[in-house]
């Protein structure tokens, strides 16, 4: 992969179905990732690298089963599957599969995939650009599993791979083994799954042009509109809309969330030509608009969604934005 994968992603709901199946409702899991409490119901939520692997830990806190990635993947229906996930199962084989699992993997986890040919083997590793930690074992299980389900599910056949290539250390489940039917090595440098190369060219029975010339540009305009909001600045200000209702967000709170300290966002920040309270008034400015285009939102009701303490501070702020009252910006929009 050529292209750089930003730290950024909406978590599809099929995740929270998976989890709720399994015994693990949303609430529980993100006490325990200490992830904002309405992450699950919220349509723009955004997840980073740092966020992810944290929702993936309290999974195997909470569930204490080693192999919790693999049957949340195996016992999700194809049809429930987000489209960037689904139009796989549409290719016309395995590898034209694979090329487009690994396109649009970004629009449903912060992480890349790499699809490389040599000899007779297939080699999908995967890459965590913006990661601090080890992935969590239960999230390598996914993509491992997503990977395999699509062979299977899509050829109708019981692909087996080569090997399978696992960092953790130690021995692996009898869920593991039988369920990859293959060598598994631990202790390796990266998670990798290694398939037959002759298995590529299975043709997938689901194969169904049309529906792809469908979706095709609408996941590649999604993708985009990930990539073309992913700057820091950005998602700063994301973060702080999300915060804005609880009282002015603390900067100390946002770098929380994204993962760094306070001293490394404000030094970014400011490598980006920019400034915390400069994003907090960008942020205040765009909300307030789409809040006022909603002519059921009260005034005060802005105010304090936007976390001005009272409507007077709000009225000024805006006038100094956009040159009109709040009333009058109404009118005119």
């Amino acid at each position: 992969m050529s292209r750089n994968v930003s730290d950024r992603c909406r978590l599809p709901q099929a995740f929270w179905r998976a989890t709720e199946r399994m015994g693990l409702p949303a609430p529980a899991l993100l006490r325990q990732a200490k992830l904002p409490a309405t992450l699950h119901v919220t349509p723009d939520a955004w997840l980073t690298t740092a966020q992810y692997f944290a929702l993936w830990r309290a999974v195997e806190d909470l569930s204490q089963d080693p192999a919790a990635g693999i049957r949340m993947t195996v016992e999700t229906d194809t049809s429930v599957q987000p489209p960037a996930t689904m139009s796989a199962f549409f290719a016309r084989d395995y590898r034209d599969g694979l090329h487009r699992l690994a396109r649009f993997k970004q629009l449903c986890t912060p992480e890349g995939l790499s699809v490389t040919e040599s000899g007779g083997e297939c080699r999908v590793s995967v890459r965590w650009l913006h990661a601090g930690e080890a992935e969590p074992n239960a999230a390598a299980d996914v993509t491992f599993a997503a990977i395999l389900e699509l062979g299977r599910r899509g050829t109708g056949r019981h692909i087996r791979p080569l090997r399978a290539e696992m960092v953790r250390q130690g021995p692996v489940s009898e869920a593991h083994r039988s369920y990859f039917d293959a060598p598994m090595r631990t202790g390796c440098p990266e998670n990798a799954l290694v398939l037959d190369r002759d298995d590529l060219d299975l043709p997938f029975a689901g194969h169904n042009p049309e529906l792809l010339a469908i979706l095709e540009p609408a996941l590649a305009a999604s993708l985009g509109e990930i990539e073309a909001q992913s700057s820091l600045s950005q998602q700063v200000k994301i973060l702080i809309k999300r915060r804005l209702a609880s009282g002015r967000p603390d900067v100390a709170d946002v770098a929380r969330e994204l993962g760094m300290s306070e001293r490394t966002l404000q030094r970014r920040i400011t490598a980006q030509g920019s400034s915390y309270r400069g994003l907090l008034d960008e942020a205040r400015q765009e909300l307030g608009r789409r809040l006022l285009s909603d002519e059921q939102n009260g005034i005060e009701e802005i105010a304090f969604l936007l976390g001005f303490q009272d409507t007077g501070s709000f009225y000024r702020a805006f006038r100094s934005w956009e040159g009109v009252t709040p009333a009058q910006w109404r009118g005119m929009h």
